[in-house]
């Protein structure tokens, strides 16, 4: 027994300092050690008071959860801020009666990235996300939920863009 848990010790100790700068999506951190994200202001027509919080600490879950790095306050090796740009809801799918049976609440964000390692990797980029939902559902009732699940899809693509660079 306790030679297999020394071997398998050896083993996950590979493992781990293998991996070295990569993150669980695959991406490539490169030399980076820290990530710092500016709040996100809204800046939309339509402004929801909780919008920039949560999709500020989105973005800030997703590197902490999916990476090595680690957050700061200021001036990460990595270093985002930008502006929630679009915030609305539209009706999809209309009818005879000319009544809507869904709707769409879509977000939209600018994002400027700094690659403080590596500034070629640097990007200013729009991303966009979108949930629909049942036209006769009580839209504060499930708005937050809405909110948060576009968030983490927008986080996502932030993510990806600047490690995996698709």
């Amino acid at each position: 027994m306790t030679f297999r848990r020394m071997i398998f010790g050896i083993i996950t100790a590979a493992v781990v300092a293998c991996t070295g700068g990569y993150s669980f999506t695959g991406g490539d951190v490169g030399d980076a050690k820290t990530v710092s994200v500016d709040r996100f202001p809204n800046n939309a027509p339509l402004v929801q008071p909780n919008l920039s919080q949560f999709l500020t600490e989105a973005i800030k879950d997703i590197f902490v959860q999916q990476t090595n790095l680690r957050l700061v306050d200021d001036d990460g090796d990595f270093h985002f801020s930008g502006s929630i740009t679009d915030y609305r809801i539209t009706p999809l799918a209309p009818q005879a009666d000319q009544t809507s049976s869904q709707s769409r609440l879509t977000i939209g964000i600018r994002v400027i990235f700094e690659n403080h390692i590596e500034p070629k990797k640097s990007y200013e980029e729009n991303f966009s996300r979108f949930a629909d939902f049942d036209a006769d559902a009580n839209f504060s009732s499930i708005e937050e939920q809405l909110i948060r699940q576009i968030n983490e899809e927008l986080a996502e693509n932030v993510l990806n863009r600047a490690i995996v660079n698709w």
